[in-house]
């Protein structure tokens, strides 16, 4: 059968979708007669009935059933494909999801060349622990630390990372702390994420982690390191996020042992959104910053 029009699978796909002729009318912003027509309609020109009709409820029969698992695939590919070929409808505000802790100890102080370098356009930072997505939410790019692999969307790896004890030198001299050993009477403080933990750390480094006590944890490694300044303990911490705190003495990084991460900091977006002018100045910009970290915190 050559499908000549789709309104009345459109027509059907909604009203099976709401199970109410009455909602999918309400929906299309049409009548009830109007979507009942179209059904009808499309059942005769299938020779076969597609809904149940009771007095106040509609079901699908086995063949509605069958029908509308299809059409759930086609107009859901449809809706994903139309919504590729739109536009950028805002080229002047970047929308960019980032994780809290980058975003207050290293993206926020430096965002300020960015907006000299290009005045015209403005930033939206939209800090968020959770994987981005783009088919629902409206984001330009976004700054993930992780595998580097993500589905449906493009990666460009921006820097990796390791991980090293550190705390407030005033904690360190109150508790004499020259080596690793020296951290069993000290309280650990470290991030949730799994490759944050003091377990992974000392395993890397052929220590057995469970003669240490049980550490403090906080849910974003900006509080781990606000902690440690704080003067609570001895933190396991990022050298992207603590870097500048152990150069001005507010941290001292403990120990010769650091970890590499098996994670890195990545942009990731859908292909298409590389090829806004937006956000390849972004990226350009970023790129250099990590290039000029990297130089000044080796």
């Amino acid at each position: 059968m050559k499908i000549r029009s789709l309104t009345g699978l459109y027509y059907f796909h909604i009203a099976a979708t709401h199970l109410s002729f009455k909602e999918a009318a309400n929906y299309l912003s049409v009548t009830q007669a109007a979507i009942s027509q179209q059904v009808r309609g499309l059942e005769d020109r299938l020779g076969t009935k597609l809904f149940i009709r009771s007095h106040r409820q509609i079901s699908l029969t086995r063949d509605g059933q069958l029908l509308h698992s299809h059409t759930t695939a086609a107009f859901t590919s449809l809706e994903e494909g139309v919504s590729q070929l739109k536009t950028d409808s805002d080229p002047y505000t970047l929308k960019v999801s980032v994780l809290p802790s980058f975003a207050s100890l290293w993206l926020v102080p430096r965002l300020g060349s960015f907006n000299k370098q290009h005045p015209e356009i403005s930033v939206l930072l939209l800090p968020d622990n959770t994987l981005t997505d783009f088919k629902t939410q409206d984001i330009d790019i976004c700054v993930r630390y992780g595998i580097g692999r993500y589905d449906d969307v493009q990666t460009v790896p921006l820097m990796g990372d390791y991980l090293y004890a550190a705390c407030h030198p005033s904690y360190q001299k109150e508790q004499s702390i020259e080596q690793v050993s020296d951290l069993k009477g000290c309280l650990l403080l470290e991030d949730a994420r799994p490759d944050m933990n003091w377990d992974y750390w000392l395993k890397q480094l052929g220590k057995e982690s469970t003669s240490y006590p049980s550490a403090l944890k906080y849910e974003g490694s900006n509080l781990v390191v606000e902690g440690a300044i704080a003067s609570q303990g001895i933190a396991l911490v990022r050298h992207s996020l603590a870097a500048k705190f152990v150069r001005s003495g507010a941290l001292v990084k403990l120990f010769e042992q650091q970890v590499a991460s098996d994670f890195i900091y990545c942009l990731a977006a859908p292909e298409r959104h590389f090829e806004r002018e937006k956000v390849k100045l972004f990226c350009e910009w970023i790129q250099k910053e990590v290039k000029q970290f990297q130089k000044n915190y080796t």
